[in-house]
């Protein structure tokens, strides 16, 4: 029978997605059967699973680390923000509904029923579930209803292991803090802790541990060293593609924009030696000397290209493309820029059509059906087999279109200026592939030095070890409780 147990953090960004994946691999290795789960993950950077659903990447990541195809049990509830107060709300891979904060919070009670479908559906074929929380435990303003932290814990029965931040300072409030602040039936289902992200001498925090030990009665299960290679992994958030190196000569400049989403097409070009990934924040110009400015995948498209103008964004970009600067568009950032949106059933907010940036002779017309799928395509010019996804709403078409760069089984895919110089496509994912990038890089006047799904498998094994090394995996599998209906 399988056994579970939840990892949760005293607050956001501690390492939990990471530390899942990494005992993932570590128990994978040990020969068992291993599942990631997440109740609930909020996040526009969604993976697609071989049945059209949708999931959050950290999970899809998750369950490469466990030797897994990516499933839509493993996150059953996904929220794709659209504005500072609603998201897109995706239920077991579907798109379920549209709902504010308020709404969503009296939707709980039937969301629950399908996280608990999902968590014992997932159960039946494993021997380890690794459950993620989400946030932090310690916000018990929304205790009530909770089916991401606490409430799943208590309604699937499964113990928690509680993870804290020493890099961020204050580790031993964090972790005792927490305790104090739960009722106690939440405050008992804590069996042990970790501290992630340790840096130094781990002698010097001995007593540190012993202190959280003995004030909560938890298990210390280890003391985690800050990984060094963290970055190399997909990233979850865009933000963390910022903390890679920089100082390779081809230098491509990423506008972040406000709904940014499936941004992973940039890991591989991040990681590779030559190429400098930029991120530019609001209220920053488009850099002068960037080789490629690249427009990522947008939740909100019309939005995001209103927002891009009002930065003067578009401005940079035709002084881009008269330096003779290449410009690459990614399934949103392919419909920005073309001569037209239009969105007549006003899916993205009011019905409108909306002038593009004008760099291609394309025109999109938005539509309630949304394209979720994978797909293996084949680079036109090169021959180059790759693989990647789909997930968007809305058709393009125009002349520039006949000058489609990729194949889809018989369908041509995407389309390119006369000079090849602005292109743009649907497809996410292209540029894992090591032959295309290497010879997209070289056309655009760069190099490729990396083997990136090699590299990422590597790095998943050296976490594992890492794990293996710092945290009492024994004593953590032995607190897992047997999955009950």
């Amino acid at each position: 029978m399988a056994r579970a147990i939840m990892i949760q953090g005293t607050g956001s960004n501690v390492g939990k997605s990471l530390l899942v994946a990494g005992l993932a691999r570590a128990f994978a290795d040990r020969g068992l059967r291993v599942a990631p789960f997440k109740a609930q993950n909020m996040s526009n950077n969604a993976a697609v699973t071989l049945d059209g659903g949708e999931i959050g990447r950290a999970q899809a990541l998750q369950a490469r680390a466990a030797r897994r195809q990516p499933q839509t049990d493993m996150n059953p509830v996904l929220l794709k923000p659209e504005t500072d107060t609603g998201a897109q709300v995706i239920l077991q891979g579907r798109r379920h509904a549209t709902l504010s904060a308020r709404d969503y919070t009296r939707e709980k009670p039937v969301l629950l029923a399908g996280v608990l479908d999902s968590f014992h559906r997932l159960a039946e074929g494993v021997d380890l579930v690794l459950v993620e929380g989400a946030g932090s435990p310690a916000e018990i303003n929304l205790r009530a209803g909770d089916i991401a932290n606490m409430g799943f814990a208590e309604a699937a029965q499964v113990p928690v292991v509680l993870t804290g931040d020493i890099d961020r300072g204050g580790v031993i409030a964090q972790l005792v803090g927490t305790q104090a602040v739960l009722c106690p039936s939440d405050a008992a289902r804590i069996k042990g802790f970790l501290v992630n992200r340790f840096r130094g001498d781990p002698d010097l925090f001995d007593e540190g541990m012993r202190i959280i030990a003995d004030r909560t009665g938890w298990a210390a299960l280890g003391l985690v060293p800050w990984f060094a290679d963290a970055w190399k992994l997909p990233a979850e958030d865009v933000l963390d593609l910022a903390s890679g190196p920089t100082g390779g000569a081809f230098k491509i400049a990423v506008p972040r924009l406000g709904r940014i989403a499936n941004f992973d097409d940039l890991d591989p070009l991040s990681s590779e030696p030559g190429v400098t990934v930029e991120i530019i924040e609001p209220g920053r110009p488009l850099p002068g000397d960037a080789n490629l400015v690249l427009i990522p995948g947008s939740k909100t498209t019309v939005a995001d290209l209103e927002a891009f103008r009002a930065q003067g964004w578009d401005i940079d970009l035709a002084a881009h493309v008269r330096r003779g600067g290449h410009v690459l568009g990614l399934c949103g950032g392919y419909q920005m820029l073309g001569r037209w949106i239009e969105d007549p059933d006003g899916i993205e907010g009011r019905p409108g059509r909306w002038p593009g940036l004008g760099l291609l002779d394309i025109e999109t017309v938005m539509s309630p059906a949304k394209r979720v799928r994978l797909s293996d395509a084949r680079h036109c010019d090169s021959g180059e087999a790759v693989s990647g996804y789909e997930i968007h709403l809305g058709s393009t078409s125009g002349p520039d279109c006949d000058r489609a760069w990729l194949r889809i089984g018989d369908r041509p895919e995407g389309a390119q200026s006369a000079d090849g110089r602005v292109r743009g496509c649907y497809l996410h994912g292209l540029y894992a592939s090591d032959p295309f990038r290497a010879h997209d890089l070289r056309r655009m006047g760069g190099r490729s030095d990396l083997s990136y799904e090699t590299g990422v498998e590597e790095v998943l094994d050296r976490l594992a070890a890492h794990l293996g090394r710092h945290v009492d995996l024994d004593r953590l599998f032995g607190l897992a409780a047997t999955v009950t209906r």
